[in-house]
């Protein structure tokens, strides 16, 4: 469903990276195994680190500091402690993928930062977003609706970061600048507020649409909309309030008409 997803808004090179961390069964075995190898290195790592090392070692795997990565990679992987149902879970969860052609990486460092994941996390990541590269990610969590005191419920989910798809999508195909179709100018004082209206107005039915400000000289409104490569200027002051028809002006031509509020939309499509 994910991939299908991604494909359906146009996003490309992502990555897709798997992990299994186990069940309420076998995880205690990999914890142990963790804190016994953390004892005699975690005096070395940094502060979170050593406090984890205690509290919930797993937790150590998602360290970011570089100092700590050659410690962390020769700790035990989590693979070796998986119980026999867990390695069958996870061995069909690749097989399924491999059946469909999607492409993944193993990687056993990935534990989600959420204690309630149980057996396959997964994240998807892209190239281009630098150090914090999760587009997307989640995982299996049967035992949280039980954990919440409620009803035995197996569950799968995840999150988007739509900050970083957007990124993602501007990276791979930057859109091109778009000019606004026209550029409101508020004349005098107090009428910012009924510039601020009309734009909204003009937006909500999608078009363009930036405003000066009313401190602004009506030349230094025109050099504005000019630099913004808009196509029309449209003044408001007192009169065009009370009369709710503006002056419109096509900067192209030098044109200046008097459009009723509203015949005014259809006048910045032209």
């Amino acid at each position: 469903m994910l991939t299908a997803i991604l494909d359906a808004v146009g996003l490309t090179g992502w990555s897709l990276e798997l992990n299994s961390v186990g069940c309420p069964k076998c995880r205690p075995l990999y914890n142990q195994a963790l804190r016994e190898a953390l004892a005699n290195v975690k005096d070395k790592m940094c502060v979170d680190c050593r406090r984890r090392a205690e509290t919930n070692p797993l937790r150590v795997l998602d360290c970011k500091v570089p100092e700590d990565q050659p410690i962390i990679d020769a700790l035990p992987k989590i693979s070796q402690y998986l119980d026999e149902d867990c390695r069958k879970n996870f061995a069909e969860v690749r097989a399924i993928l491999d059946s469909m052609a999607i492409a993944y990486t193993i990687n056993e460092r990935m534990v989600r930062g959420l204690d309630y994941y149980t057996r396959t996390t997964f994240e998807f990541t892209h190239g281009e977003l630098g150090a914090q590269s999760a587009v997307l990610g989640g995982g299996r969590y049967d035992g949280l609706s039980e954990l919440l005191g409620g009803p035995r419920a197996p569950a799968t989910g995840f999150a988007i970061g739509e900050d970083r798809l957007v990124l993602a999508l501007q990276a791979q195909s930057p859109p091109p600048p778009q000019a606004p179709a026209a550029y409101i100018i508020p004349l005098g004082a107090g009428m910012n507020r009924h510039a601020l209206k009309l734009a909204r107005e003009l937006r909500r039915n999608g078009l363009i649409v930036d405003v000066g400000d009313e401190s602004f000289r009506l030349k230094k409104g025109f050099e504005a909309a000019g630099k913004l490569g808009a196509k029309y200027a449209v003044l408001v002051g007192e009169n065009e309030v009370a009369s709710d028809t503006f002056a419109v002006k096509n900067l192209g031509s030098g044109e200046q008409v008097a459009v009723a509020r509203a015949q005014l939309e259809a006048k910045l499509q032209q």
